[in-house]
């Protein structure tokens, strides 16, 4: 490409890059001789020659756009590019009135993965439907299309289920909030709770579907359970410590206190996930899998005669027993499981698909066996770690994610590049947890300009990434489209006064 195209490709500042951008080829290098007017007319059709979410967005002379798409999620992200070329102010809710123009172009684009994912954590500080929507209409922005909800853990229960209306009486609320690290001497007294209705997450789904997004809900069992066992506490280990004691967590850290592996306890479960096959039509359903501890079966006469009773080796193989009881629950029922990398101990279940957090090694270990893995290793996509070792980052959590660390990850990790195990990378996903983000002013902070970095690596080509040209697209006017659309984002020069937090303690 000469320079002069290279100063004409350069006033496209889209995020993310799209494979093929071509310019009018009599186009003067000056931006207003670039653009044409526009007057809010789009045509779309399919064409089935294209991949599977791609598009051509082409911009005639005359200013007529032309929008084609692999499927209707094509045309969609499509449309995301155009607003995108018609200025910020296109992302602002109320629209805007000022004439419009764009540049004569011919874009080209698909992903480069079919998993884009984003996790929103609300178990530990709640998120309302208005703020979930919210989110969905950001990750549209950006091309992510699946919304994974963290709804349950140890300090929440967040989804309501008819048929045991305590998982919300009880387990949707905590009467105060550890601040900070786990250990910290900082306390919220204040109670803190609330749940989504089957109602509020039926309009979260269908308002995600419109924009092409999959809400994947999570259950997290067995360990991650305590808010349920304070509302149903024969659901806990009765014979190793007095379950009708706990209350919902009110601090961090991995906890001892799990689910029994009862048949009742069983029936429990799929209960409660009859219940969420009813409200997400997604294909994917997650069972967590993470965190459990095995001390309270150890100790526990019922776990060892219920081990001895399936003829399993030991705790680990209690586990991977529940784990693959749900895979084959859920694959009669039309759907797949899905959980973190922890579903590996003591073998995995058939047809699962395993979330890869503590690192890569689990996903790699995973694809080479056969099964489908989504990469999201917490040493490089996780958005609850702080952006910079600055003394003014709020809550200095984790490692340092930088904007430049997030734009560089690879899903596809080297051991598996080349081979056809990298098949199985389905894509990667960001994750959001939020013991440490109470409020959505808290956690826009720690997810942009972050999550637009995520967004380019697993939507544009690998080949060309430069963060240099990123980080001057961002500048130049994808921090404009994040003011438009209100998110109150990490600058580039670290956090104003009110987005730090002094003497909330971290953990490095």
């Amino acid at each position: 490409m000469d320079a002069e195209r290279i100063v004409r490709v350069t006033i496209l500042n889209l995020v993310p890059r799209p494979a093929r951008i071509s310019l009018a080829a009599d186009h003067a290098t000056d931006r207003a001789a670039d653009r044409v007017p526009f007057d809010g007319t789009v045509r779309t059709r399919l064409d089935a020659s294209l991949p599977p979410e791609g598009y051509r967005l082409t911009v005639g002379a005359d200013g007529a756009v032309e929008i084609v798409g692999g499927d209707e999620a094509g045309v969609f992200w499509g449309r995301q590019t155009l607003r995108q070329l018609l200025g910020p102010d296109a992302f602002r809710q109320a629209g805007f009135d000022a004439p419009r123009t764009l540049p004569q172009v011919e874009i080209e684009d698909a992903p480069r993965f079919r998993w884009r994912g984003f996790m929103l954590d609300i178990a530990r500080h709640f998120t309302p439907k208005s703020g979930i929507l919210r989110y969905v209409d950001l990750i549209a922005a950006h091309k992510l299309n699946v919304l994974h909800l963290h709804l349950t853990d140890d300090q929440g229960w967040r989804i309501e289920i008819k048929r045991y209306p305590r998982l919300t009486e009880v387990g949707s609320s905590r009467r105060r909030t550890r601040i900070g690290r786990r250990g910290s001497e900082l306390w919220d007294e204040r109670s803190h709770g609330g749940f989504l209705t089957r109602d509020d997450l039926r309009e979260i789904v269908a308002y995600a579907a419109e924009r092409h997004i999959t809400v994947v809900p999570e259950i997290d069992l067995p360990g991650h359970m305590q808010a349920a066992i304070a509302a149903y506490p024969e659901l806990g280990n009765t014979d190793v410590v007095d379950t009708a004691a706990l209350e919902v967590k009110t601090d961090w850290g991995v906890n001892p206190h799990v689910l029994n592996a009862s048949e009742e306890t069983m029936r429990f479960l799929e209960g409660v996930l009859e219940e969420v096959l009813e409200i997400f039509p997604s294909r994917f359903v997650h069972i967590g899998g993470d965190e459990c501890p095995k001390d309270e079966w150890k100790a526990s006469a019922s776990a060892q005669a219920r081990i001895r009773e399936l003829g399993v080796d030991d705790e680990n193989g209690l586990q991977s027993w529940i784990i693959r009881h749900f895979d084959r629950w859920l694959a009669e029922r039309g759907r797949r499981l899905v959980g973190w990398d922890e579903i590996l101990e003591g073998g995995l279940a058939e047809g699962a698909t395993v979330m890869s957090w503590r690192g890569r090694e689990g996903g790699v270990a995973a694809a080479r066996a056969g099964h489908d893995v989504i990469m999201c290793p917490t040493q490089e996509v996780y958005l609850d770690h702080r952006q910079s070792d600055g003394p003014d980052e709020p809550v200095p959590f984790g490692r340092v994610h930088t904007l430049r660390s997030v734009y560089e990850f690879e899903p596809v990790s080297p051991e598996l590049a080349g081979t056809e195990s990298a098949d199985h990378v389905l894509g990667a996903q960001a994750n959001m947890w939020t013991e440490h983000t109470e409020s959505q002013q808290r956690i826009d902070y720690m997810v942009f300009p972050r999550l637009a970095a995520f967004a380019e690596a697993v939507w544009s080509p690998s080949e060309g990434r430069d963060y240099d040209d990123f980080d001057r697209r961002m500048r130049e006017e994808h921090y404009a489209r994040l003011d438009a659309m209100g998110v109150d984002y990490r600058r580039p020069g670290g956090p104003r006064p009110y987005q730090q937090r002094p003497g909330v303690p971290g953990l490095p």
